[in-house]
């Protein structure tokens, strides 16, 4: 089966569904807010507002306080 053929098998499956598309949607709609909602909220970005070469450093000390299981 060549790659056209398994495409045009998964858009024909996903042309007869009827409960799939509901479904389908519901994920789609479950990711948007795990990736993007969730994201906006709880994961504020602490590098916007520094230079290359604090960012380089501040992964550098993350990356070693990390690996070595001691808080500084």
């Amino acid at each position: 089966m060549n790659m056209l053929g398994i495409y045009r098998f998964y858009l024909d499956g996903f042309k007869s569904m009827t409960i799939g598309r509901v479904l389908w949607l519901i994920i789609l709609i479950k990711l948007f807010v795990m990736f993007v909602i969730i994201k906006l909220f709880f994961f504020p970005s602490f590098l916007k507002d520094k230079t290359p070469e604090e960012k380089q450093e501040y992964v550098g000390n993350e990356l070693i306080q990390r690996s070595s299981g001691f808080d500084y």
